[in-house]
This record gives C-alpha cells, sequence and structure tokens, in this order.
C-alpha cells in the first residue's frame, strides 16, 4: 500500500464563489511560478484527495510549478450556497471565478477527479474563449461525458435502473435538507457500502477513512442538488472542439460510477488523450493508484512546461 505522504507548505487563498460564497482555496509552491497545475475533486469529496499528486508534483518540479486546489461550493471547507446554484454550469463558472482570483495569469493544468473532470467541461463549455488563452494540459480521471449514460453500478441492467431511481428519488430528498451535513452515525453505518461503492478490489483503510471524512463533510443540498446535472451532461461535442490540447484519461476497469466506456468515450473524443485503465481499481484512482495517477500528471505537467523549458533552457 502507498506510504504516508508529507505535505509541502500550503497556503490558504483568499477567494470566493458568486453571491459571496467563501471559496476554500490552497496554493503550494510559488506565486510567480510559470505554469499552474489546479486540482479539482469529485462529487461529495475534497481537496484532500489530491494529497499524493501534490506532493509527486513538486517532487518532480519544484518551484517550477504551483499546485493549486479548492474545495467546491457545498463541499469540505467552502460555504454552502442556495439550492438553485448546486449544477454543473455554476461549478464550471466557479472555476473560471477561481482562477481569476487565485491564478490570475500563466497557463495552467487542469486536472479533475470525476465531477472535477465534468466541471473542467463545463469551464470549457461556458469559457471557450478564457479556456483557449490559458489551458495548456488536461487530466481525466475517472470522469464522464454522458452522464450516467454508462452507469450501471457493477449491476445487471435491470437492478441498476432500480439502483438509479432510489438514487434519484434519494438526491431529491438530500436537496431538500439544507445546509447540513450528514450525521456522523450515518456515515458509519454507510462506510462499507462507500468501500463497495467508491473502491476497487484493493485499497488502504486509511483511504476509505478519508473518501469518508470528506463525505461527511458535504452539504446535503450540495450532495442532492447536483445529481441531475451530473446524470444530465453532455460534453463530448465540447472536447472535440478543444483542439491539440495535452490530455491524459484513467479509469479504473472495476469503477462502479465512470466505468471503461467513459473514458474511453473521451478519448475518442478528444484524439490527444493518453488512455490508461487500471486493472483491479475502483473510482478512487488517486487513492488507490497514485503511481499511475501521478505518471499521467507529471506527462501532461512536462508537455505543459516545454515551452517555458525552451526559453530558460
Amino acid at each position: 500500500m502507498p506510504s504516508p505522504v508529507a505535505e509541502p507548505v500550503v497556503t490558504v487563498v483568499p477567494a470566493e464563489f458568486s453571491a459571496g460564497v467563501p471559496a476554500h482555496v490552497e496554493s503550494t509552491g510559488p506565486p510567480d511560478a510559470p505554469l499552474t497545475v489546479v486540482l479539482l475533486h469529485g462529487w461529495t469529496l475534497d481537496g484532500r484527495i489530491w494529497r499524493r499528486q501534490r506532493v509527486a508534483l513538486h517532487e518532480a518540479y519544484g518551484d517550477r510549478i504551483r499546485v493549486v486546489t479548492y474545495d467546491a461550493r457545498g463541499h469540505g471547507r467552502s460555504g454552502s450556497a442556495p439550492l438553485p446554484s448546486a449544477t454543473l454550469a455554476q461549478l464550471g463558472d466557479d472555476l473560471a471565478r477561481v482562477l481569476e482570483q487565485a491564478v490570475p495569469s500563466g497557463p495552467v493544468v487542469l486536472a479533475g477527479h470525476s465531477m472535477g473532470g465534468m466541471t473542467i467541461m463545463e469551464y470549457a463549455h461556458r469559457h471557450p474563449g478564457a479556456f483557449a488563452d490559458r489551458v495548456a494540459g488536461l487530466l481525466f480521471v475517472s470522469t464522464t461525458a454522458e452522464g450516467h449514460t454508462h452507469t450501471e453500478y457493477g449491476l445487471p441492467a435491470p437492478l441498476a435502473r432500480l439502483v438509479r431511481i432510489a438514487e434519484t428519488a434519494g438526491a431529491g430528498v438530500l436537496a431538500r435538507c439544507g445546509s447540513c451535513r450528514p450525521p456522523s452515525l450515518l456515515m458509519r453505518v454507510l462506510r462499507p457500502s462507500l468501500r463497495w461503492l467508491l473502491f476497487g478490489t484493493e485499497c488502504a483503510s486509511d483511504d476509505v477513512r478519508l473518501a469518508g471524512s470528506a463525505v461527511s463533510r458535504a452539504r446535503m443540498c450540495a450532495i442532492g442538488g447536483l445529481r441531475p446535472s451530473i446524470g444530465a451532461q453532455h460534453r463530448l461535442d465540447t472536447l472535440a472542439a478543444l483542439g491539440d490540447v495535452p490530455a491524459a484519461a484513467l479509469v479504473g476497469d472495476r469503477d462502479r460510477l465512470t466505468p471503461p466506456a467513459c473514458a474511453e468515450s473521451i478519448a475518442d473524443a478528444l484524439p490527444t488523450t493518453e488512455l490508461t485503465v487500471c486493472p483491479g481499481a475502483g473510482h478512487m484512482l488517486m487513492l488507490e493508484r497514485p503511481d499511475e495517477v501521478n505518471t499521467a500528471l507529471r506527462a501532461v505537467t512536462a508537455r505543459a512546461l516545454e515551452p517555458h523549458l525552451a526559453l530558460t533552457g
């Protein structure tokens, strides 16, 4: 199992989403680094899931890069927000706002896990000019451009349809629960289910606890409110219009939420994408398969750094 990691020095960057919603943004590395890597977490999670990638990037590139993570609205240490703002479109606008405040200039690599990858696609769709000007590389981890088209929870199709109906109904209930968080007793009861849903054949107990801790910090209205737009999103056309931006996509072959077909369709739509399928892995590749994720992220980052290295070399 992966060994514990030592985090680089973290700076909290003052920032907010729209309507004064506080945004918890963290930065490591020099503000004037020639390249910034922005890491976006998935639905119900928070920025801590990228801890090993943040360390790996600084070990590889030192002061040549800056790494920024943030908790999406209604998640982690960011503020809650009204239910109508719990949409992927709003998250795409939130990414644009975080970049304006925390990374106002210079090229960026965007890396997104699950909902984070979908957020990147929304940013590309809603802010195409800014995307073209700023984005020098992309990493998609366990994500999709087709909503729940391929999601069958690792179950036979009839049973998967029943689970989706139950999940959709449950999301509707959670959406009406306001800014409260899941009770700790409920999280303890759900831990085996989270382990089954999010992880593959092998995982460390500390990683399961981290995932559960992240879910326990998410606001009920964000968990429930975001579900409809996550299920409905279709952005293959957006990806196809991105041109020759360096990209990579990773997926576990035991991923019950975004199975390999999701990553394959991303790679088909964006031909610059290097596709990696991780045997035996589930949805939480940053924790389950950090070496593979780190390798792909370093490769995209290296390509994004090439123009700067040519100028300084």
